[in-house]
């Protein structure tokens, strides 16, 4: 795994009995992100992905909805100084060149941000900002894909099949795009809920797959309002999480028309807001 993981040796108690054995732990380094060489956030994440990682970032903030938009992205050299006067890259820097006449918002450039593993950009933005910086929202709940109760209740079962690091760890969270019918498109992993989807976005924009307009996400953990968010950004008209949403989150896919569905465990589940898109079985109604 590289990077992605690390060892370290453990005290083991398992009924009263002691050992000392190796564990595998997921790794977490810092990741700083430069737009067209100004430093513009740092992020807690697990390393791997990383220019998606940037992308997708910078898609949820509003700067890029197209892969013209985009000329290189590039880990930046030199990030460490040794004694000898040298220097070697920790390829922790990602710097993300925007195409020529590609205007960027004045208020991510002045706004300096540290996002952490947990809660991302902490404190950031209200329902005003995304309404003004959306370029893909998923519009009226009336529109778009419709998914059953059948097919959400098979999904966190399927992203759970393809969590491969955290089979090893048991300390990453993952977010998955799959079809209305339940068939997986990408799933990505992160100490990070938050990152784990920027990869999903930063790869999908890429390769020239926005607005996701034809997809569910699925999130473990719970669904803040910076994942609705980050989902109404990308155009994803359907956000299922296996934990509880903010009501930020809740209010935000209200008015914008995102499809929430939180505590989606097996055939259990609770949605939100956009319940026009849910197909309730015939098993589930009553």
């Amino acid at each position: 795994m590289g990077r992605v993981t690390e060892r370290r040796g453990v005290l083991r108690i398992r009924d009263g009995r002691v050992s000392r054995r190796p564990d595998t732990l997921v790794a977490e380094e810092p990741m700083e992100i430069r737009l067209n060489g100004r430093p513009l956030a740092v992020t807690m994440r697990t390393p791997g992905d990383d220019f998606a990682l940037a992308v997708g970032f910078l898609v949820s903030e509003g700067v890029l909805a197209h892969p013209e938009e985009l000329r290189q992205v590039t880990y930046c050299a030199g990030s460490v100084t040794e004694d000898d006067g040298g220097s070697y890259n920790t390829y922790n820097t990602v710097d993300v060149r925007l195409a020529d006449g590609v205007a960027v918002p004045e208020l991510t450039l002045e706004r300096n941000v540290y996002t952490t593993s947990s809660c991302g950009l902490c404190g950031k933005a209200s329902l005003d900002a995304v309404r003004t910086t959306a370029r893909w929202a998923p519009g009226r709940a009336a529109d778009g894909p419709r998914v059953s109760t059948a097919t959400l209740a098979r999904l966190p079962e399927l992203l759970r099949e393809r969590q491969r690091v955290f089979d090893r760890t048991g300390g990453l969270h993952a977010a998955a795009l799959f079809t209305p019918d339940g068939e997986l498109i990408d799933v990505r992993e992160d100490v990070g809920r938050h990152n784990a989807v920027d990869k999903l976005v930063g790869r999908a924009l890429r390769e020239g797959r926005l607005p996701l307009a034809e997809t569910v996400l699925m999130v473990s953990g719970r669904a803040s309002f910076e994942l609705a968010q980050k989902a109404v950004m990308a155009g994803v008209p359907v956000l299922a999480a296996v934990s509880a949403p903010s009501a930020l989150a809740v209010d935000l896919a209200e008015e914008s028309g995102l499809t929430l569905v939180g505590f989606l465990r097996g055939a259990s589940m609770n949605v939100y807001a956009g319940e026009e898109r849910i197909a309730v079985a015939e098993d589930d109604a009553g």
